[in-house]
């Protein structure tokens, strides 16, 4: 059984969900997880991961697991492995019991993420910020990013002058000033664009 000391009340507040079991790794119950961000830090930056079951049931071998599954999962080692990372896990002795896990989502605190520079932003941190435009017309909160490769381009929450999803890209260019604790990320964008 492993997990079992670790309750829904030792979930951490500030949970963030940083990547996916996608299986098992080797024979000796390593896990393989694909992170969500191309730069996994979040994931380095803690030997503790909290699970979420995925929408189905995660099993194991009959008797073996002790509990639905597991909320803790204590991190050995853990390393990059191509797209994905690799991690030993101090509670899973075999292969069964780490592919048992597959589909579950990773969460790590927020607060064990390295600190960012001055000019650099976790994406979880943006989500919900205002957007506001020099004029000081809000142009819709921010509920997601993509990611296009040379930039990230935020998603707002309200449409264009078009009525198409209103985007604005995440570039110096455009982005004057991101303020975390008022909320607002200012930019020289117009409520026409």
């Amino acid at each position: 059984m492993f997990g079992v000391g670790e309750n829904v009340t030792d979930w951490p507040a500030d949970a963030v969900e940083v990547g996916r079991v996608v299986g098992a790794w080797g024979i000796k119950g390593a896990i393989k997880v694909h992170p969500h961000a191309s730069d996994p830090q979040g994931l380095f930056s803690s030997k503790r991961w909290w699970l979420k079951a995925p929408n189905r049931v995660l099993t194991a071998p009959a008797g073996r697991l002790g509990i639905a599954w597991p909320r803790l999962l204590r991190i050995s080692t853990c390393r990059q492995h191509g797209d994905e990372v690799v991690a030993v896990v101090q509670e899973l002795q075999d292969r069964d019991l780490a592919q048992a896990l597959a589909g579950a989502a990773v969460c790590v605190p927020r607060s064990s993420f390295p600190t960012p520079a001055d000019d650099e932003f976790y994406w979880v941190d943006l989500i919900g910020l205002d957007v506001r435009n020099r004029a000081g017309e809000s142009l819709g909160q921010v509920v997601g990013l993509l990611e296009t490769g040379p930039h990230a381009v935020l998603r707002l929450s309200s449409a264009d002058a078009q009525g198409a999803p209103r985007m604005v890209p995440f570039v110096s260019a455009y982005v004057d000033k991101v303020d975390l604790p008022g909320r607002v990320i200012h930019v020289d964008w117009g409520s026409d664009y």
